[in-house]
């Protein structure tokens, strides 16, 4: 068992608004914890900025994507929600993905009923497959399921292709299946949030991301509308790529790497996040181990 899981079902019934910012890698998750936040989100958007430079079309892969989540959970102590995708393919491959993103200490995850290869929500191009099918994906979600405390997610994308009725009945169905949660993706004004809540049962997750434009709710008008969390999935890639940017243009007029000061982390502190004293005293205390 996994207390991670039961951390991050309590802090989803707690009566605040919980704010979950996103991790597109290991060094990223250690950055949330150490501010603060008091759970992650690693999504696939995020995931293939990180990994490939690319915009997130459906051209990662389950192992790719287990193995960079695996050390995202693995660099924090508080829970990680990672994204499922469509669980990569049919219904064995949904059983295996679970099992390997359990496995890997993941304390929730949410798939969604995309076709195979699916791209973000927020792209053109989208199409989702039929609620039958995707049901028999939600079933073998829930089976592969060894820690009752892991959080399971159905996420509808049929919002933007054929309406909010549709998106509520498919998420009415995914609920009567025993997910932990149902939620439809593209649900982004406060009427519509209060309509979900009231037709759907369980918790309610917004999504506030730039990849749907720097709008949005603000976090009091989603915690006055009965919001459970909100995450923020591409939040740290963009502040960490446009960073990125703004120091190398830096680089072009700058006489040495003292000019750059102001827009670097200090050593120390990033030591401090990255752990260095710790893992220090851990060799130290290896070493002075006695000889078997």
């Amino acid at each position: 068992m996994n207390k991670k899981r039961k951390i991050f079902r309590s802090l989803i019934d707690d009566a605040n608004l919980l704010i979950v910012p996103g991790a597109y890698d290991a060094l990223s998750a250690r950055l949330i914890q150490s501010a603060g936040f008091s759970a992650i989100v690693a999504g696939g958007y995020a995931a293939v900025g990180s990994l490939m430079g690319q915009p997130d079309l459906g051209q990662s892969n389950m192992r790719d994507l287990v193995d960079h989540y695996s050390r995202i959970c693995d660099a924090v102590d508080i829970p990680v929600y990672v994204d499922l995708d469509t669980g990569f393919g049919g219904v064995h491959n949904v059983y295996q993905a679970v099992k390997a993103l359990e496995k890997a200490g993941a304390a929730g995850v949410f798939l969604n009923d995309q076709v195979y290869p699916n791209r973000c929500n927020y792209l053109p191009g989208k199409a989702v497959i039929s609620l039958d099918e995707f049901m028999g994906k939600v079933h073998a979600a829930l089976d592969a399921r060894t820690d009752p405390d892991l959080f399971v997610c159905a996420r509808t994308d049929i919002y933007s292709i054929d309406g909010l009725t549709a998106a509520i009945e498919r998420c009415q169905r995914f609920m009567s299946a025993g997910v932990d949660m149902a939620k439809p993706q593209g649900v982004d004004t406060l009427e519509e949030i209060q309509l979900v809540k009231r037709e759907v049962k369980g918790p309610h997750f917004a999504t506030l991301s730039q990849a749907a434009g720097l709008g949005g709710l603000s976090f009091d008008m989603l915690r006055s509308a009965g919001v459970n969390a909100v995450t923020l999935p591409s939040l740290t890639l963009f502040a960490a790529a446009q960073s990125v940017q703004n120091v190398l243009a830096s680089l072009k007029s700058a006489k040495g790497v003292r000019d750059l000061s102001s827009q670097l982390i200090t050593l120390e502190d990033y030591y401090k996040v990255t752990g260095l004293d710790e893992l220090h005293q851990k060799e130290l205390n290896y070493l002075k181990s006695p000889k078997s």
